[in-house]
């Protein structure tokens, strides 16, 4: 069953405040926390801090910048109290995950300046995880989260990082706190919220890997589909996506975006890149569409805007669409986009929509 994330925040703070728990009569000021510069009090209120700001982004619906308030904590508070701010704070995360509508999106810097209630809840549990671990590393205490939540994590906000053996090494080596065989130290890091287009009637919804994993077999990755959806391309290309990502190839900007319609939020097929671009600055691209969905110039609006963004990017000069030689509706909907036939084969009809300047 799909979920958006509350249950995993309460399971991460609940894991959290129990390692907290145990330990409270420890000097927390006087220790490092890991590999961080703060000691392990300032860790752990910096983890109530990002769970209450991330409640307080997506409650707010901000879009513009993070919402001015600051968590403080009353004068002489102790380190048993620490552990119960932190479980109030996932409380009101895990709230407002709950209460946000599907299509609300809120400002984080990384990487597109916005993230869903999904992303809010992989941010929440990724603080959590972490800097209990970095907490308990200080202290010298064993520490170990439940896979799952690893998994959560990793197939939402670390799309271009291969999967590892096990879910959290794989997480602390892909945020600089451990090793992994065979991968080279990461010294730089940052997680990856899904990026979302925008058109007059549509929103292009980045598929995470745990959506294609999803949408590859019967799920409906999250989304609300009109009838009939998804298509059987959407769930092709969907199981590319996550071979994609469990190759370590994939990059998230070039995979599948579903296409939502604006006016009830339900999404009606996608679109995407069959990969990255070619040396030669070409991409290509395909989609799919529900069959209640055609003929309002839905595939038009959005591949002309997929494209737009596709030529924006210095490494693409040409995006590429093969297409049936019998499927007139899709050929039709090329040529409205702009696109140019410029090859065939006895199966296919190859187009191309150039960088303007480009012959």
């Amino acid at each position: 069953m799909w979920t958006t994330g509350a249950e995993q925040v309460e399971q991460a703070v609940a894991e959290c405040v129990g390692l907290l728990g145990a330990v409270t009569e420890r000097d927390w000021e006087g220790v490092r926390a890991g590999r961080l510069e703060w000691d392990c009090r300032e860790t752990a209120v910096h983890i109530a801090e990002d769970l209450i700001a991330y409640a307080g982004q997506l409650a707010g619906r901000e879009q513009d910048g993070y919402s001015p308030f600051e968590l403080s904590m009353e004068e002489d508070t102790g380190n048993e109290d620490v552990p119960r701010v932190i479980g109030t704070t996932g409380a009101l995360l895990a709230a407002a995950i709950r209460t946000a509508p599907r299509h609300v999106r809120a400002f984080h810097p990384y990487p597109f300046r916005s993230a869903n209630r999904e992303g809010f809840a992989a941010m929440g549990v990724a603080e959590v995880l972490l800097h209990s671990h970095d907490i308990a590393e200080g202290l010298g205490v064993p520490y170990e989260p439940a896979p799952e939540l690893c998994g959560f994590v990793l197939t939402r906000l670390f799309p271009h990082v291969q999967p590892g053996p096990t879910p959290w090494p794989t997480l602390l080596w892909a945020t600089g706190r451990g090793e992994l065989d065979g991968r080279a130290p990461v010294t730089q890091w940052r997680w990856s919220n899904n990026l979302v287009i925008g058109t007059e009637r549509l929103t292009l919804e980045g598929v995470t890997p745990a959506a294609a994993a999803d949408l590859s077999t019967i799920g409906d990755g999250g989304f609300e589909w009109i009838e009939g959806g998804p298509m059987e391309g959407t769930r092709v290309g969907s199981g590319l996506v996550y071979k994609q990502y469990e190759d370590g190839v994939h990059r998230p900007e070039w995979g599948t975006y579903a296409l939502v319609r604006r006016e009830d939020g339900r999404a009606i097929g996608a679109m995407g890149f069959h990969g990255v671009p070619d040396g030669a600055g070409r991409v290509e691209v395909g989609y799919d569409l529900v069959e209640g969905a055609r003929g309002h110039g839905y595939a038009t609006e959005a591949l002309r805007a997929l494209s737009a963004w596709a030529l924006e990017r210095d490494e693409v000069r040409t995006v590429v669409a093969n297409v049936e030689r019998d499927n007139l509706p899709s050929q039709n909907v090329l040529a409205r986009a702009g696109f140019t036939q410029v090859a065939e084969d006895p199966e296919h009809l190859t187009y191309e929509l150039r960088e303007p300047g480009e012959g």
